[in-house]
């Protein structure tokens, strides 16, 4: 029988709240078993290239990622808000550690090929991208994975990858060797039906249903990719993929809260 594996992916609605982050980094500790930590930036990289004169550029919820912006979210993403995270979790009792996708070797990318859009710096992941076996090794060390949202494509070029996808490509690599669960915390309490209303959760969705709700309005932005990466994720083997709000971790990621993706 497979040990359970959770991986968790949070974004700027924890991070970038120090209370927030504080709970929710009591919460993961106390998560029982193996572990992995997915995040995003937050508002910190935007804000940081403001103050620089490098305006974020974003289509359908992806960064455009010139060789100013990779330059800022590598120190804000691999430096600040990783190490950070990580000196907070050692201080809770997790023996975490900080990755980058180069680390190791533990992610490596493909730079995206411009079609209608250039996006840059950014990498694209595929079936072969994550290495398991060095995650594996890890756990089985007793550490717990943080993953910041850089990987590099193994010929010295760091790459903004989508943190959303890193999650969802960790959790297919390890679900041939653990039973894997992916959640995805943001800041609504689940997908919801209005999105002004925070009673309108939507507790299940199967993907036959998810091209209808881009359709309709309900899926919308930074949804879409967070959605097809968790549908992606359960047609190649993860257990479960949820979807909802960081402040109900426990009951997040036993299915009893948020949205639950089916097949």
């Amino acid at each position: 029988m497979k040990k359970q594996l959770t991986i968790i992916k949070i974004g700027g609605n924890v991070i970038d709240n120090s209370e927030n982050l504080h709970r929710f980094l009591l919460d993961f500790t106390a998560l029982a078993g193996d572990k992995i930590l997915v995040h995003g930036g937050g508002k910190i990289a935007t804000e940081l290239g403001e103050s620089l004169g490098v305006e974020a550029k974003m289509v359908e919820g992806r960064r455009i990622t010139d060789i100013e912006t990779l330059r800022i979210v590598t120190m804000v993403y691999a430096g600040l808000i990783n190490k950070n995270m990580v000196a907070q979790l050692q201080a809770k009792g997790s023996n975490a550690i900080g990755l980058t996708g180069a680390d190791g070797n533990v992610i490596q990318a493909k730079k995206r090929p411009v079609k209608e859009i250039d996006y840059g710096f950014v990498g694209d992941l595929d079936e072969n991208s994550v290495s398991a076996t060095t995650l594996d090794n890890l756990l089985k060390a007793g550490l717990v994975p943080v993953l910041c949202a850089i990987t590099h494509d193994g010929e010295t070029q760091l790459l903004n990858t989508n943190a959303d996808t890193i999650a969802s490509s960790v959790a297919v690599a390890m679900a041939g060797l653990y039973e894997t669960r992916l959640v995805y915390c943001f800041e609504k309490k689940g997908v919801l039906k209005d999105v002004n209303d925070d009673g309108s959760v939507v507790r299940e969705i199967k993907a036959d249903e998810f091209e209808g709700l881009k359709a309709d309005g309900t899926v919308v932005g930074g949804m879409i990719p967070k959605l097809h990466n968790a549908f992606e994720a359960i047609k190649k083997g993860v257990s479960a993929v949820y979807i909802g709000k960081a402040d109900e971790l426990n009951e997040l990621a036993t299915g009893t809260f948020g949205t639950k993706m089916l097949k």
